[in-house]
């Protein structure tokens, strides 16, 4: 490899500065999602709280769409590697994403390898909030530049 990555590098960071009510609401329009838990304040002040998911202080806050959640991530990477860099890309959802919270995409290299004549990096990848936690988390294959 020619490349000065190592195992155990980081990825530069990704910085939602506060997730969106607003782009909740397009989102579900978009996606024709009717689930009100992604744009009406009162049906989430209607959920049973303080489960492993959903936290205690959840209030009046919507909840981020799984999508959303993603495209933090992958623009992480797409600011990193470029638009075309992802070749493998998977994520589990332990926990919610809130309207309002700040959250930080981050990620780390795990192995380096060769594969059809591309330079691949093996990584693990997930969205952190300061008081919550890892929030979505992954791992994704990506073409180093």
């Amino acid at each position: 490899m020619s490349n000065n990555y190592k195992v155990g590098d980081s990825i530069p960071e990704w910085v939602m500065e506060s997730v969106s009510a607003e782009r909740m609401r397009t989102m579900a329009a978009i996606l024709r999602d009717p689930n009100p838990l992604h744009w009406d304040r009162e049906a989430v002040a209607n959920l049973n709280v303080g489960s492993a998911t959903l936290p205690a202080s959840l209030g009046k806050r919507t909840i981020n769409q799984g999508p959303l959640g993603l495209s933090y991530m992958i623009n992480m990477l797409h600011e990193w590697m470029g638009p075309e860099c992802i070749k493998r890309f998977y994520m589990t959802f332990p926990q919610v994403v809130l309207d309002e919270d700040r959250v930080i995409a981050k990620g780390t290299i795990t192995a380096l390898r060769e594969e059809n004549n591309l330079q691949l990096a093996d990584c693990d990848i997930w969205l952190e909030h300061a008081e919550r936690g890892s929030l979505l988390i992954g791992k994704a294959t990506v073409q180093l530049q």
